[in-house]
């Protein structure tokens, strides 16, 4: 398959479903979302509609992902570390580098970085607020 460049929903909703449906078979992250996700193509089309708002600046998320992974890993125990978070964040590489290239393929790499290293320290600091 020939790389594209992502420009359009269909091509943010190909890279979400595509790197789901690794996440899903994946051995460390693959029990969490599982067990935790209950309908996968609602989930899918909130994610598609989250990273298109953050890639297209089109206001189609409205939902508090922090709020979310908080509660996630409340649900796990306390457990999610960063290992976690680099399998997610080459998996999400991965996954884009198959797929796609140019300018907001880079983007998308970016601010996944950016997320995860977010998401991870506020996990953290949430867990120290709860103690």
């Amino acid at each position: 398959m020939s790389k594209k460049k992502i420009e359009s929903r269909e091509d943010v909703s190909l890279l979400v479903n595509t790197f789901y449906s690794k996440i899903r078979k994946d051995a460390l992250l693959g029990p969490i979302f599982n067990g935790i996700i209950t309908d996968w193509e609602t989930h899918l089309e909130l994610l598609t509609d989250f990273w298109e708002t953050n890639l297209f600046f089109e206001r189609k998320y409205f939902g508090n992902p922090l709020h979310t992974h908080v509660e996630v890993d409340k649900k796990c125990g306390n457990t999610i570390n960063e290992l976690h978070f680099g399998t997610w964040i080459n998996l999400w590489l991965e996954t884009i580098n198959e797929l796609f290239e140019g300018e907001t393929a880079q983007i998308a790499i970016n601010r996944a970085r950016n997320m995860a290293t977010f998401m991870h320290l506020n996990i953290h600091n949430a867990r120290n607020e709860r103690t």
